[in-house]
């Protein structure tokens, strides 16, 4: 019996044998339900991860184009849904399932995106209460941020100038679904805040029509909801139907059920704003008649009281009031002068009579020998004050090692220690000395030899 050949594959004639077994065996795209692990983003957007139930587990891959189109942020955990296909992968000899679509299981993709994006921006605080503006109560100039073609824009033009006629509405015309919606909204937002210096809009109204969850998606992105958080322009999100919400409704400073409501929450009704003022009208009237009547009746009293009667007779009183104290001050002050008139002459007598130049005389007597006892006193203490700072004069003189220099005696000092020599041993040979004679004549020295 002759014994059959084997073939022999390369290792990648082996892969792509495999792969093309793959292709004409599984259906081209098919869904796998498993729980999502180990889920890695690359940073160019690509998606790394495997599907796995309780006895197996599957490797995935998602490109960044297919992961773009997802609503929802895929998690550990997670169980969904994946619409895909089965391939090889040469470089490395394994098979993946490559997925087009994710959904997850039990609830909608677009329910879940809504629940992830309200947690993380409540949790960020774009929906405080704190942060949200006051309405004006008047406004003139109103921004709309919508479709220029739907109904909408009709409905809040009506609502608005069927109440407040005199407000003048600014149309931002801006797509309301669809791809890259979101981003024209929040553009228009951002860009009517910059020119608002130009606009001098005092509100904006953002929104759109009724229709379904995917229409209205737009209004629940992040990019729309930042830019109704920092818009410095007040906000009323007018989205849907009454039992629609969005996210916009939630960060917005306010919120209207349909975008005709939007007009009522807007601006005041004019037939009640004037209804109002012809009431203050009428108050601050009878306000003003009473306090004209009242005032009417203080004049008419005042006008029957005795000083318009005779407005003269207060200022005749007091003039012969006046004429009573002057008589009774130049009375007074010549009584006055009299007294001190007579005090003055009756003290001059009485100096008469104690002699005051024979007292002055005697003072200056006494003074005198006052004076020449201190003089006598002072030379005194200056004359032993002499003699003792003599006495330590020549005290001190006897004390001076210098003194001794006169009757031609010598200080030697080492250079180098700058100490005074008493005895060989303070020296050594080649050292330097210094001799002070008197008159502080100095001599220096070098020592050549030591005699002890």
């Amino acid at each position: 019996m002759v014994k059959k050949k084997l073939d022999i594959y390369s290792v990648s004639q082996v892969n792509h044998l495999i792969k093309a077994i793959l292709e004409d065996n599984l259906p081209s795209s098919f869904v796998v339900t498993g729980e999502i692990s180990g889920w890695k983003k690359h940073s160019r957007g690509h998606c790394y991860f495997s599907l796995k139930d309780k006895d197996s587990i599957l490797n995935c891959v998602m490109w960044s184009s297919s992961f773009a189109k997802q609503k929802f942020e895929p998690e550990d955990g997670m169980a969904v849904f994946a619409t895909g296909f089965v391939d090889v992968y040469p470089p490395q000899g394994k098979y993946q399932f490559y997925v087009r679509k994710l959904e997850p299981s039990g609830v909608g993709s677009l329910e879940l995106a809504f629940r992830q994006m309200v947690a993380k921006l409540e949790a960020e605080g774009l929906f405080d209460e704190g942060h949200k503006k006051a309405l004006p109560r008047f406004p003139m100039r109103i921004g709309v941020v919508t479709s220029a073609s739907g109904a909408a824009i009709r409905d809040i033009e009506e609502s608005i100038h069927s109440r407040w006629s005199c407000a003048k509405l600014f149309l931002y015309p801006v797509a309301v679904q669809g791809e890259g919606a979101a981003d024209e909204i929040a553009a228009a937002l951002r860009d009517i805040n910059r020119q608002n210096r130009k606009f001098g809009l005092d509100l904006v109204i953002v929104g759109r029509g009724g229709g379904s969850v995917e229409d209205l998606w737009a209004f629940n992105e992040e990019a729309v909801a930042r830019a109704i958080y920092d818009s410095e322009i007040p906000v009323i999100s007018a989205v849907g139907h009454e039992v629609d919400t969005t996210i916009a409704d939630l960060v917005a400073d306010a919120r209207a059920s349909t975008p005709t409501r939007a007009g009522v929450a807007a601006v005041p009704d004019m037939a009640e704003v004037l209804e109002q003022l012809s009431g203050c009208e009428r108050r601050l009237e009878s306000r003003a008649s009473g306090a004209v009547e009242l005032c009417g009746q203080r004049l008419a009293g005042l006008l029957g009281s005795a000083v318009f009667r005779n407005p003269l007779g207060p200022v005749m009183i007091a003039s012969q009031r006046v004429d009573e104290l002057c008589l009774h001050l130049t009375s007074a002050i010549g009584a006055g002068m009299a007294r001190r008139r007579e005090a003055v002459n009756k003290s001059f007598a009485e100096v008469l009579k104690i002699e005051p130049h024979r007292l002055m005389a005697n003072q200056k007597v006494r003074l005198g020998e006052i004076a020449s006892r201190a003089k006598s006193a002072v030379e005194n203490v200056l004359n032993r004050s002499r003699v003792l700072l003599t006495a330590g004069e020549n005290r001190l003189a006897a004390m001076n090692p210098k003194s001794v220099l006169e009757r031609g005696y010598s200080i030697t000092t080492c250079k180098k220690t700058n100490k005074v020599l008493i005895s060989p041993e303070d020296v050594e040979q080649d050292d330097i000395i210094i001799t002070e004679m008197a008159s502080e004549k100095l001599i220096e020295s070098k020592v050549i030899r030591k005699y002890d």
